[in-house]
């Protein structure tokens, strides 16, 4: 018998949804779908190709990558608008010292042919400022490829505290994905009990819930059911809302290990 069999999860993600729900139903489960946001390029590209041009021209000496998304976007940017910038931004891209937030940027860099030269140990914007801690900094250049459109002051001032100067760039942002009715048709079913599960991919999924619905109503409906997160960044998001997740992939943040986590969650004996 498959582990999720007779299960029902909702997925909260866009990009991979497909992926995803095909890797659960796999297992039996019976998927809901509420993709709760969209990725769509920066509005503007022109503020991007500005910071394109400066770093194919050699303006920094480190390249922080939040997000495989934002290295993709950078390409896809200069692919639409400046093809020609392709060879000197590959160019300084293997020139920088890369130094990467967790598995994903890590695997975007790998589809060019590079690696991380300083990979967080932990995912997160604390695991990045802790990695870079006791590396100098004084004089350096470094570009930060933001998440979405968060300026990410911790980690900015961190930067320029140790000497740093930094040009930070925004490739993407986050839009709303489903209409606010289907996401208050979402909270209806968790709170009637009707999901086993809700699994969240990013934090701006988590985000848009409190941002359609009064807070207590949210965290009550998460409370009716089995909440999982992608990974450690997604967990925090979840907990400064004071919702409490149940299960987390305990080492590699991608769909298939939330998939085994999930299943060894919900097949577990009640």
């Amino acid at each position: 018998m498959e582990p999720l069999a007779d299960r029902v999860i909702a997925v909260a993600e866009t990009r991979e949804l497909d992926v995803f729900a095909a890797l659960l139903e796999r297992r039996g489960a019976r998927v809901l779908r509420y993709p709760l946001v969209q990725i769509i390029d920066a509005p503007d590209p022109q503020p991007v190709l500005v910071w394109l041009r400066a770093f194919a021209q050699g303006s920094c000496d480190d390249l922080i990558l939040l997000t495989g998304e934002g290295l993709r976007r950078l390409l896809r940017c200069i692919e639409r608008h400046e093809p020609a910038l392709t060879p000197p931004f590959l160019a300084a891209l293997r020139a920088v010292r890369k130094i990467t937030r967790g598995p994903k940027p890590a695997r975007a860099l790998r589809e060019l042919g590079l690696a991380s030269d300083l990979p967080a140990p932990i995912p997160t914007t604390a695991g990045i400022i802790e990695c870079l801690r006791d590396t100098p900094l004084q004089g350096r250049r470094v570009g930060v490829q933001l998440y979405g459109g968060e300026p990410n002051l911790a980690l900015i001032e961190f930067l320029e505290a140790a000497g740093a100067s930094v040009a930070s760039v925004a490739p993407y942002r986050y839009a709303e994905g489903a209409a606010a009715s289907a996401v208050i048709e979402l909270l209806s079913r968790l709170r009637a009990g009707q999901i086993d599960a809700i699994a969240f991919t990013s934090k701006a999924q988590v985000e848009r819930l409190f941002a359609v619905a009064e807070a207590d109503s949210v965290r009550a409906a998460l409370a009716a059911t089995n909440v999982a997160a992608v990974g450690p960044v997604v967990a925090a998001t979840l907990a400064a809302h004071g919702v409490l997740v149940k299960t987390m992939p305990e080492s590699s943040w991608f769909m298939k290990p939330l998939t085994a986590a999930l299943s060894e969650l919900l097949a577990a004996p009640e």
